[in-house]
Formats: C-alpha cells, sequence, structure tokens
C-alpha cells in the first residue's frame, strides 16, 4: 500500500470508529435509560391524573431523626391528598405503607400509583381522604432489615417506624394522632413488617394490611443474631395469642390477600385460621396471580377502600 493511500485510509478508519464510538454510547444511554425507567415504573407508564381531578395531592419528602435507629436521618415520603392545604383545620387518618425487598419507598407512587387512587377516590368524594406515609426501611435498596428491632445496636426498624415517624408525622401534619386514625400496610416483605409491627404496638394501629406477605419470617442472622435468637419474638404466629385481647378491645382489623399461584398463600391461609380461632375481625382472600407488581397495582383501590373505611376522619 502506498504512502497516499494510507493517508487517505486513515482518516477514514478514524471517522469509523467515532462513529461507531456515538453509536455505542448512544446505545448504552438508551440502554441506561431504559433499565432506569423500568425499575422506576416496572413496565407501567409513570403516573398520570385523570383530566377529572383538578386538585392532586403533593408528594414530600422528609427526614426523620430515630433514636431507635442509633440518632441516624432516616427517609421517609408523605403524600397529603387533594385539598389539604384548602381545608386547614380538617384533619386526616394516616395510612403507612411499607416497601418490599428488595425495594424503596416511592414504588407505592410511582408503580402502585396510590397518589392517583388516592386524588381520584377524594375527588369523587368517595371516602375520606388518607395521608399516605412511605418510609424507607433499610440503609441500602439491597440490605435486608426485615422492618424489625434487628441483632444490632441501632437497628430498631420496628420502633422507628411505630414510635419515631408516627410522633414525627403527627408534629408535622394535620393526622388523627390515635391508633383509630392510623393504619399500616405493607407489599411482600412490608406485608409481614406490617403485620409484625402491628402485633408488637397493637395499639397504634386499627387496621393492618398485607399485600402478598408472609408470617414466617426469613431466618437471616445479619437480622435476629447468630443464633436466631430474636426470630421467635418476631414470629406472628407466636405473638398473635399475647395480643389477641389487646386487638379484640381495640377492634383491630386485618386485611390481607396472596395471589393464587403465591407460594407464600399457604402461610397466610394459616394465619387467617388463626385469626378467626382468636376471634379478631378480618378478611383474607386469594386474587389470580402470583407474586407481582400486577397484583398490587390492581388491588391498590381495594386496599385504599379497606383503609379509608375502617379508619376515623376528621
Amino acid at each position: 500500500m502506498t504512502a497516499a493511500r494510507l493517508s487517505r485510509s486513515a482518516p477514514a478508519s478514524a471517522a469509523f470508529v467515532a462513529t461507531l464510538a456515538v453509536f455505542l454510547v448512544v446505545g448504552l444511554l438508551g440502554a441506561r435509560g431504559y433499565l432506569d425507567n423500568f425499575l422506576r415504573y416496572r413496565g407501567y407508564p409513570p403516573p398520570r391524573e385523570p383530566a377529572f381531578v383538578t386538585q392532586p395531592g403533593t408528594l414530600q419528602r422528609m427526614q426523620v431523626r430515630s433514636p431507635a435507629l442509633g440518632g441516624r436521618m432516616q427517609e421517609a415520603y408523605v403524600y397529603l391528598p387533594s385539598g389539604y392545604a384548602q381545608h386547614p383545620h380538617r384533619r386526616y387518618s394516616v395510612l403507612y405503607l411499607l416497601h418490599g425487598f428488595p425495594g424503596r419507598p416511592l414504588a407505592f407512587i410511582e408503580t402502585v400509583q396510590m397518589g392517583i387512587v388516592d386524588d381520584v377516590l377524594a375527588t369523587r368524594n368517595r371516602v375520606a381522604p388518607l395521608i399516605l406515609v412511605m418510609p424507607f426501611g433499610s440503609t441500602g435498596t439491597f440490605s435486608d432489615k426485615e422492618w424489625v428491632n434487628g441483632i444490632s445496636p441501632g437497628e430498631g426498624w420496628a420502633s422507628f417506624v411505630a414510635h419515631d415517624l408516627v410522633r414525627a408525622v403527627d408534629a408535622r401534619y394535620r393526622t388523627i394522632s390515635t391508633g383509630a386514625g392510623r393504619g399500616i400496610g405493607g407489599l411482600s416483605e412490608g406485608g409481614y413488617g406490617a403485620i409484625n409491627i402491628a402485633l408488637h404496638h397493637p395499639r397504634e394501629f386499627s387496621i393492618v394490611e398485607s399485600w402478598s406477605g408472609y408470617q414466617r419470617p426469613d431466618p437471616l442472622r445479619s437480622v435476629f443474631g447468630a443464633q436466631l435468637q430474636l426470630l421467635a419474638a418476631n414470629d406472628p404466629r407466636r405473638l398473635l395469642p399475647k395480643v389477641a385481647p389487646q386487638l379484640r378491645k381495640n377492634g383491630t382489623y386485618f386485611w390481607f390477600y396472596s395471589g393464587s399461584t403465591d407460594r407464600l398463600s399457604g402461610q397466610n391461609a394459616a394465619f387467617a385460621s388463626e385469626l378467626a380461632r382468636a376471634h379478631i375481625a378480618h378478611h383474607y382472600f386469594r386474587v389470580y396471580g402470583g407474586h407481582t407488581w400486577a397484583i398490587w397495582r390492581n388491588s391498590a383501590r381495594a386496599a385504599y377502600l379497606a383503609a379509608a373505611a375502617r379508619l376515623g376522619n376528621g
């Protein structure tokens, strides 16, 4: 090859490499954008308010200093319902929602779309609107804490929710600051967490919801100790008989479901039988499907209505 041909081919090769690099960068950015979008919305379109909702609710982020977590600042999100600002003397019941693992609190807004459910039902005057509170229950998306008071110092995740977070929300917002005005629920691991926390703090919540949750906690030594010494103390099946009298006195109501093909459905059916034997008000049912976002999203309206119908209103 002559020097002239080499000089002509070098710019062409450089242009090809540059073009290829651009295509690769664009492709990688597109793939990253698609992945981020999927993780955020789980394949569903972003939330969009119906046209008839003229005053949507507002989402706020709060930081709670938690003694139960060793004094750390812990994140939570609060969804204030439509009309909150326009009714300064009204007080609202609160539904606390616990995410699964791995998980994050905004999944209730971005994927399950509980904010839109809140807005639609409030606009149509179907029920008294609720404040939704969605805490972050870990130190990282892939750090499993099971929503319990763990073995290590500063790992009081159940106390963070039932005491530190509840007190902070009651102090900052116009809530009905009694157990009659509070509900707690969650999906998957958050469903277990909601039941476990409610049984440890039977005066704090009057309705308990579990969406595809479970009652047999995972035997995690990092959470329950090297000898799993805290496992029995966080087993709803063992806790229920001890607190059943208080639950009956309070009129606490359990509302929970599982998918028809969910391997956890047997645990839930057994727990429903235990609630029946303890004469505790409850409603357990199965919906078609597995352990999926589709079930939680499709059942969001029913979950909201069940909570709103039982909670006091201002």
